[in-house]
């Protein structure tokens, strides 16, 4: 058995990753030029959930690295009004681990061989296998097929065409804030949560939540994984601020126009009026790395009947992330479908996984719906959003 990967995100890393420790032959392959070829995004919440995922799929040595390289966040969410007063503190005693995406995202790939710049265009299935083409007019062949490519999956929209994706009705611009001794001062120590956030009478949100490493980066990696160097080591607070497209004022192409000085205008134009520490945490952006994230969130269908094809991660359950399970779903799929595949015939393993991704994963994508329409004025999640 082969399994060919199309995505090189949480959720198809965690795939390749348990298929290696079950001795799985497998390949990725990931249309952009590199990881780090765009932004996309920067604090995780690992929860309970992703943890386990993470301990199933990852080897000791490198699962111990990701613990000790994410923050242990203060076990609630905060939620303020616009005016900096407390109206919600949502209390849970579970894992909260806060780790940079990116760090997550290289201790996946540690190891493993991507193949970069393939973008994926279809494919065609036998009795035998699959075949998936890319652009480049090269081919790979397999026993499964695995779309791990994203919220906007070539792979989905080929199998599954009546699976929607649709707009929330919000957009957040997405920063964050380096956290010198100036920075941190501005938050007070509950604020080094799961999350915080702020939240004005139209549903406009300041959303922040901390980054902080438990020990030195490269000395976690000289312990660890020698030949391991991860990038980002500064801690930061991440922080976002959404609203309804209507209350933004601007387009998506509007947005993605601008440059990030810009797009932080905006941002403070979105605050403006509230308690200072709004406006102070948003002048305190590390201004490149500002950008635009319109938010979109699956429709839950119906189980479809198992194939050489199958689907994980955002690829079949985006969801807002109001209820930040995104990554741990991911996370979690991987580890699933891998150890289904080390059990069983490829079918038999894609049915069962496919059984329980469908739950468990539908589920998610409706409590972050939910939330998000609680807090966020996020559009009801119904087949007409």
């Amino acid at each position: 058995m082969s399994v060919i990967i199309i995505g090189a995100g949480l959720g198809g890393l965690s795939l390749a990753r348990g298929l290696r420790r079950a001795a799985i032959p497998c390949q990725v392959y990931e249309r952009d030029e590199s990881p780090g070829a765009r932004k996309q995004g920067y604090r995780l919440h690992i929860s309970g959930v992703g943890d386990s995922a993470l301990h199933d799929v990852l080897p000791p040595e490198l699962h111990e690295l990701f613990r000790a390289t994410a923050g242990r966040a203060l076990p609630h969410t905060n939620v303020y009004d616009d005016r900096l007063r407390l109206r919600a503190r949502l209390e849970d005693e579970g894992t909260h681990l806060n780790i940079n995406r990116f760090t997550l995202r290289q201790i996946l790939l540690h190891g493993q061989a991507v193949a970069y710049g393939k973008r994926f265009t279809h494919y065609e299935t036998d009795e035998d296998g699959v075949t998936a083409f890319f652009a480049d007019g090269t081919s790979a062949r397999g026993s499964l097929l695995v779309g791990a490519d994203g919220i906007n999956s070539a792979v989905r929209r080929h199998y599954l065409p009546h699976a929607q994706v649709v707009d929330a009705g919000l957009v957040h611009l997405y920063g964050r804030i380096p956290l010198t001794a100036e920075a941190r001062a501005l938050f007070e120590p509950e604020m080094f949560a799961v999350f915080s956030m702020m939240v004005g009478p139209d549903r406009t949100m300041a959303g922040f939540a901390p980054v902080d490493y438990p020990e030195p980066v490269a000395q976690a990696c000289a312990r660890l994984a020698p030949d391991l160097r991860l990038r980002d080591d500064e801690p930061y607070m991440t922080c976002s601020v959404g609203a309804r497209w209507e209350v933004v004022g601007h387009t998506e192409a509007e947005l993605a126009a601008m440059t990030p000085g810009d797009l932080r205008k905006v941002a403070l134009g979105l605050v403006d009026g509230w308690h200072p520490l709004a406006r102070a945490m948003v002048e305190h952006w590390d201004v490149p790395a500002t950008f635009p994230q319109p938010i979109r969130t699956s429709i839950p269908i119906e189980q479809w009947e198992p194939s050489r094809v199958t689907l994980v991660g955002d690829a079949i359950h985006a969801m807002s992330p109001a209820g930040g399970a995104g990554a741990n779903t991911a996370l979690r799929d991987g580890a699933v479908l891998a150890s289904a595949l080390a059990g069983s015939p490829p079918l038999d393993a894609v049915a069962a996984y496919e059984s329980a991704m469908v739950a468990y994963g539908f589920d998610a994508v409706r409590e972050s719906a939910e939330n998000g329409r609680r807090y966020l004025g996020q559009n009801p999640l119904t087949a007409e959003a």
